[in-house]
């Protein structure tokens, strides 16, 4: 005959395990749901990030102050200008580029006089020569939060 101890052992164990299964079972079932849930949600944001994408291509960039049609009747260049121009305001020549729409390279081409700029883009600096220090500031700092 067994012992009672060892029977009443087993029997708990059994009972024990089985209750902690069904308990377990859910969670599983849970972590089981979850998991997929989270995966949906990463396929939802990739597509959402690719519609972001595509469509900010399709938004033309503005990397240049308004112009007025009228001022874009007769402008003339000169290297020195720029040159005086960008000092004015305090801006290295990238900053410059950035806020006519261009790199700074062609700024410094421009004032050394070895390019000179397009009608798009003489018009551009004429806008920019009417701008005073803090509506260039604004400028870029709207230019850098885009």
């Amino acid at each position: 005959m067994p012992n009672i101890a060892s029977v009443l052992k087993e029997e708990v164990a059994r009972l024990v395990r089985r209750q902690l299964r069904g308990e377990t079972e859910s969670l599983k079932k849970a972590s089981s749901r979850y998991r997929s849930e989270i995966a949906a949600l990463k396929r939802r944001i990739d597509a959402l990030e690719k519609q972001i994408f595509h469509l900010e291509r399709m938004v033309p960039k503005e990397a240049a102050p308004a112009v007025d049609e009228e001022s874009e009747t007769k402008l003339r260049f000169k290297p020195q200008g720029v040159r005086a121009q960008r000092t004015r305001l305090g801006l290295s020549a990238a900053a410059m580029g950035a806020l006519v729409g261009v790199s700074a390279q062609t700024i410094y081409n421009w004032e050394a006089g070895t390019s000179r700029p397009r009608a798009g883009q003489l018009a551009v600096l004429a806008a920019v020569r009417k701008m005073g220090k803090r509506e260039v500031k604004a400028r870029l700092d709207q230019l850098q939060a885009n």
